[in-house]
Parts: structure tokens; sequence; C-alpha cells
């Protein structure tokens, strides 16, 4: 198992995962999204430029909290893909005949050509099949002194579900997922300082297990290597609904089903390159200003 993915993720279904149409994204993606846009009140210096990471699944609403946190900011929706780059399109860029796009900050659907100052990516990572890829190339995105923001899922997450599979005898319902700690450890290898991670639990309430499963269809699949091979039929799916049930009939005093999901909060800076002593060291000049820029700001005020 390589190091570079969340333990027992299948990193073929993680890219089939991915490549799969997207819809507007699940509720709770839309309330992580919510809690993490009011983090943003303790970054001093708003960013003059951001970058926008898939929202179709990771929040669209998000757009338009962090628009009105910035309404100066301008800002780039970066989505997998010209049909869901449209789609995003349609559903957060306001008409040209609306008078909130003629005072709003520029919006684009493409790449940045310049490093931004913020990037913002709500529940991707857990389901990347090469993280450390993903978080290195949002390192590529960022300008020096510029910051992360991110979610994802922590391992205490479907701990209900996780247990009626065991007592089955089933294979997992899920792969694994990471921990905060190890998530700052890549944030550090990838070239990011100062990284700081939180996490709570969120506990959403069923009143039926078709309603539970419904609800994780919509927030992603198995990805885990061991899942079972096959197709199953609905006699399974009813021992399915019965055990999700059964799981929990002698603690639920309301008779509703729970489900726990561990929501991981980061956020870490890209510190100015530090220079290589050696015989003789080159430079580009955009690397220069950026040194010397960053030398000046060190110096002792008089």
């Amino acid at each position: 198992m390589s190091n570079q993915r969340p333990p027992s993720l299948d990193p073929m279904a993680a890219q089939r995962w991915a490549a799969m149409p997207q819809s507007p994204s699940p509720w709770l993606h839309e309330e992580v999204a919510r809690r993490m846009e009011e983090r943003l009140q303790w970054i001093a210096k708003p960013p003059a430029r951001w970058a926008h990471w898939q929202p179709l699944r990771g929040g669209v609403q998000a757009q338009a909290l962090i628009a009105k946190r910035y309404p100066k900011s301008e800002c780039f929706v970066l989505e997998a893909g010209v049909d869901n780059a449209q789609a995003a399109l349609k559903l957060i860029a306001n008409p040209w005949w609306n008078p909130a796009h003629w005072r709003a900050a520029p919006l684009h659907f493409e790449r940045p050509a310049q490093p931004v100052d913020m990037l913002w990516a709500n529940m991707a990572l857990h389901m990347a099949s090469d993280p450390q890829a993903l978080i290195a190339q949002w390192h590529s995105l960022i300008g020096v002194e510029g910051f992360l923001m991110f979610s994802c899922l922590g391992p205490d997450t479907l701990r209900e579900i996780r247990a009626v599979y065991a007592a089955q005898g089933w294979p997992a319902p899920s792969h694994e997922f990471t921990d905060m700690h190890d998530w700052g450890d890549m944030l550090v290898h990838a070239g990011f300082a100062e990284p700081v991670m939180d996490m709570e639990h969120i506990t959403l309430s069923y009143s039926s297990p078709q309603n539970l499963l419904a609800e994780l269809r919509g927030l992603g699949r198995n990805l885990h290597a061991a899942r079972f091979a096959g197709l199953r039929g609905r006699g399974w799916r009813d021992q399915l609904h019965t055990a999700i049930a059964q799981s929990q009939a002698a603690s639920s005093a309301d008779g509703r089903l729970k489900l726990t999901f561990e929501i991981i909060y980061g956020h870490a800076f890209k510190p100015a390159p530090r220079l290589n002593v050696r015989p003789e060291t080159t430079l580009s000049l955009d690397e220069m200003r950026a040194t010397l820029q960053q030398g000046r700001k060190n110096l002792p005020q008089p």
C-alpha cells in the first residue's frame, strides 16, 4: 500500500468516481462549507485573487458566502472538465442582465495564469486517488504568503455503518479515512507552512435505513480496495436495511438512526522558497523579486 494514499483506497475506483458526471453538491458538503467559511474571519488580509476548487461537489452555495465576504476579490472556479465548468457557470455566474453582475468582482471559469492568494477546497481530499499529488497541485496554484483552506472526512466517519458491516462479516463499506495529523504532515511535505488542523463530529439522524443510504449515495462511493467485487441483489439489500435498523434499536430513544461524520478542517500558508546554499544559484526574475521582498519584510523596523 502506498503511503501517498489514504489507507485501503483503490486509486482506480477513485479516478472513476472523479470522472462521473457531477450533480450539485449534497447538503452535508454545503453545511461543512458554511462552517469553514466562518473560519475566514480569522484571516486578517483578504485575498485579492482566490480559486474555488470543484464547487459542484464541494459546495456551490459557498461561492456566494465567500463572494459576500470578499466582494472585491477576483475568483477562479476550477472544475474537472468542460461539462462541469459549464454546469458550474450556470449555477454560479449571474446573468449579464442582472445588476449584481455589473457590481461583482471578476469571475472566471478557468485556471488562473498567475498564482492566487487563497485556494478553497471543500470535501475533496478524502476521495482523491493521489492526495499528495493533489496537495502539490494546490501548492502550485497558490502564491507566496497565500493560503489553503480545505476540509475532508476523518477516521470516525461512518462508524455506525462500519460496525454493521463488521458484525455481518461483510467487506468494509468505505476505505479508511486519513487522520488530521497525517494530513498536516503531507502539507508540510508539499511545502506549506504553519498548518492548523482541527476537527468536529457531525451526527445526522434518519427516519429509515432507506433515507440513510440515499444520503450516503450522494456523498460518494465505496473506494475500499477489498470491497465486495460483484453485484448484490434485493435480498442482500433487505438484509442491510434490517441490520441497520436493528443495530441502533436498543440505543435510540426516538427511533431515529444516527450516522457520524468526522469533519477535518485545515489551513496552511505558502512561505517563500528557501535558497539552497550552493557554489552557484540560478534564480528567475520573479524568484529574485520574491526573495528581495521577503528580505525587506524581515528587516528590523526603525
